[in-house]
């Protein structure tokens, strides 16, 4: 049989995808493509023919994604910062905006003047933030916690896989970010933490890639969206040393509240809100105050 066009393909699974309600088909449909063929996205016009049996392994990868399976479960990885995790059922997969989060960690780091510094990640999932700062700072020393079992196999398994392309090895915790006596090893040593909680209010429309895949252990912090990262604030002052940031991914309708939860305790100073590249509210960020400020 005669090779095909790749890109008549790419142009029937961008309508088989728009008609499925899928928000992005055109760039899913090229990122499928791009994933079997083994180039990157941009490349795809380096490859005007493929073999019949490509076509059709892509088409089932198109129906798939056609029933809302998440595009990261379909190819295996994300990306976050400069390197690529493994994701799939059973961990939450990291979106976009996490970037601004991980560009804040950074852009702290380079003010710290302690060294090496600490690192804490809190409900680290899949470990990609945590991972993504070790693989920019490899003289940092990173923590990581998370509570799902599930998610935790899959943070070593992204572990394991970083430290063998040679990074910096994290050290992962199974542990509750809320309870009082996690951790206590770290009161007062840790440089910056970083936590992508679960923060989605109860209830919350959601579209079906989150809803139907997503652990809702990952997702969702009760009524309000704050059940896990308010009891965890106390936890994160004690771990803080003087002068150490702290930064929280919060749902867009309640970054008011993350903030007022900082600025109520007197140990934090600085309390800012940060916007996505949509101008929503996506995490605050806050410096653990200096004894005399408190």
């Amino acid at each position: 049989m005669s090779r095909k066009p790749l890109r008549l393909a790419i142009l029937e699974a961008t309508s088989m995808l728009e008609a499925a309600g899928v928000p992005s088909p055109r760039v899913d449909a090229e990122l499928l493509a791009a994933h079997l063929v083994g180039v990157e996205r941009g490349r795809l016009g380096l490859v005007p023919l493929v073999e019949p049996e490509l076509v059709e392994a892509y088409f089932r990868t198109v129906e798939q994604r056609a029933k809302r399976i998440p595009l990261q479960y379909i190819t295996g990885t994300t990306s976050l910062g400069n390197i690529d995790v493994e994701v799939g059922p059973g961990v939450f997969v990291p979106r976009p905006e996490t970037e601004l989060l991980l560009a804040w960690a950074l852009a702290f780091l380079e003010n710290v003047d302690h060294h090496p510094p600490v690192i804490l990640d809190l409900c680290t999932g899949s470990g990609a933030l945590a991972l993504a700062i070790a693989n920019a700072r490899p003289d940092a020393v990173v923590h990581a916690v998370e509570l799902d079992p599930s998610a935790l196999a899959w943070a070593r398994r992204n572990a394991d896989l970083r430290s063998g392309h040679g990074d910096t090895p994290i050290t992962l915790h199974h542990g509750d970010v809320t309870a009082r006596d996690l951790l206590t090893e770290l009161d007062g040593a840790v440089d910056m933490i970083v936590a992508n909680p679960p923060y989605i209010p109860e209830g919350a429309h959601l579209d079906p890639e989150v809803i139907d895949h997503d652990p809702h252990m990952a997702l969702f912090g009760g009524a309000d969206g704050l059940s896990v990262i308010e009891p965890m604030i106390g936890n994160i002052a004690r771990w803080l040393r003087i002068g150490g940031g702290v930064a929280i991914e919060h749902d867009d309708s309640n970054g008011h509240e993350v903030a007022a939860l900082l600025s109520r305790r007197r140990v934090f100073t600085e309390v800012t809100a940060h916007p996505d590249l949509a101008g929503r509210p996506r995490f605050v960020v806050a410096a653990r105050a200096h004894p005399a400020q408190a």
